[in-house]
């Protein structure tokens, strides 16, 4: 019984080696040409190698799996030496590779090496997409963010120390997680802006710059208006728009520096959210341009070649901002108890929502004594900043805009705190 079982496993683990080859030299088959200056390996090579990695793995003789490895790499080597194909590239050898490296890898977890095969062979066949991505869509600017990101989320991130510094908060390893996030909204934002129609440009850039602050965008749009060059409605619709991201952002904040609670503010904010996406969709679904305003008018302006997807010291303003407000609102309970941190939110409110948010959020979790407490100054700091938007809007924009902006601002903010004042 015992042999049978052995038997079994070891044909299921060839069985997922010869798949997981077959996976990766069909595709390299189809792409290696024919005659004399065909490329190496195809789908036999690609599905022995996989296959001989696995066996070899079920020997249980690392030094055979050792041995193995170092013969496809001389295989390769030699292969690529004598290659008359004229493409230099050695993406193919290192596929082999990696396909003897997968057999191995059937033989300790099916899964994971399946899943190799499919990434692999992914990458292999988006050849002439992820080249024409890479030389002609990425611009420089787009580079050199990404460097820095990914500097920050491998590099930096995982050095910061995790450790609050006072009284449960000022943890740098959070603040370094709140800067990433930061910069990954805005670089989804950037994309946004590159690749929206220009039908839609209008409700398309008011929505990405919510991710930025919903607050300026409402200024910026209402500036719009009293100058005379958009209509109320339209650029009404799409401030409302821009509250979609401030929902959104609610729960990115709460992620951040309190994941305990995404349970409870999700249905909240999606119910703030639907509500004003379809209050500011149904503002800008009928745009109607000024007379002397063409089509050209509502279409997204071109960035330059060299525009980088965020702006670094921004995301670091408001990181500072959210963390030395929630030293501050901190300050005020250990002063004033649960009054301190009301007052505290309904400030940092007027300023930022999400400031508010962390500022709270990070008192403890929705199991925590605070809890109703916490919930509490998260609803009123939702309403005074609807309150500051309103009056935002009125400012910029006259009292035509602020009318149009007002209903909605106030629907999906009364939908979130409904909603929690429900659940909480």
């Amino acid at each position: 019984m015992a042999g049978f079982e052995g038997f079994s496993t070891a044909a299921a683990v060839l069985a997922s080696a010869t798949g997981c080859g077959l996976l990766m030299g069909i595709e390299r088959e189809r792409r290696k040409g024919s005659g004399p200056a065909r490329s190496l390996a195809g789908v036999r090579s690609f599905t022995l190698a996989s296959i001989g990695g696995a066996a070899a793995a079920l020997t249980a003789i690392p030094a055979l799996v050792v041995v193995g490895a170092l013969l496809v790499a001389a295989l390769t080597v030699v292969a690529y030496a004598r290659d008359r194909s004229g493409d230099p590239g050695v993406t193919t050898e290192i596929a082999l590779v990696l396909a003897y490296l997968i057999g191995v890898t059937c033989a300790r977890d099916q899964l994971l090496a399946a899943a190799l095969a499919v990434v692999v062979t992914g990458l292999l066949a988006l050849r002439t997409t992820l080249h024409q991505f890479s030389s002609q869509w990425l611009q420089p600017g787009e580079v050199r963010s990404g460097l820095i990101l990914a500097a920050l989320a491998l590099l930096v991130y995982p050095l910061a120390p995790n450790a609050p510094l006072w009284q449960g908060v000022l943890n740098p390893q959070v603040v370094v997680r709140l800067v990433i996030v930061l910069l990954a909204i805005q670089s989804l934002a950037h994309v946004a802006k590159r690749l929206m129609q220009a039908r839609h440009a209008v409700a398309l850039s008011a929505l990405a710059s919510g991710f930025v602050s919903s607050t300026a965008t409402i200024g910026s749009l209402g500036m719009e208006v009293r100058a005379g060059r958009a209509m109320p409605r339209a650029h009404a619709g799409a401030a409302v728009l821009s509250c979609v991201a401030t929902m959104a952002q609610i729960l990115v904040v709460a992620a951040t520096v309190q994941p305990q609670w995404l349970g409870l503010l999700c249905l909240p904010a999606l119910a703030g959210g639907c509500v004003a996406g379809a209050i500011g969709w149904w503002g800008v679904r009928g745009v109607r341009h000024l007379p002397g305003q063409g089509a050209e008018a509502a279409s997204a302006p071109a960035l330059p070649p060299d525009t980088p997807m965020f702006k670094l010291r921004d995301a670091l303003v408001i990181a500072a901002l959210l963390t030395g407000i929630q030293a501050g609102v901190q300050l005020l309970t250990a002063w004033q108890g649960d009054a301190g941190m009301l007052v505290g939110a309904l400030l940092a409110a007027l300023a930022d929502v999400h400031a508010a948010t962390a500022a709270v959020l990070v008192r403890g979790g929705p199991a925590s004594a605070a809890a109703p407490a916490i919930a509490q100054a998260l609803m009123a700091a939702l309403l005074v900043h609807a309150g500051s938007k309103c009056v935002v809007a009125l400012a910029s924009g006259g009292w035509r805009y602020a009318l149009a902006v007002v209903p909605g601002v106030l629907a999906h903010t009364l939908a979130f705190v409904g909603v929690l004042a429900l659940k909480s």
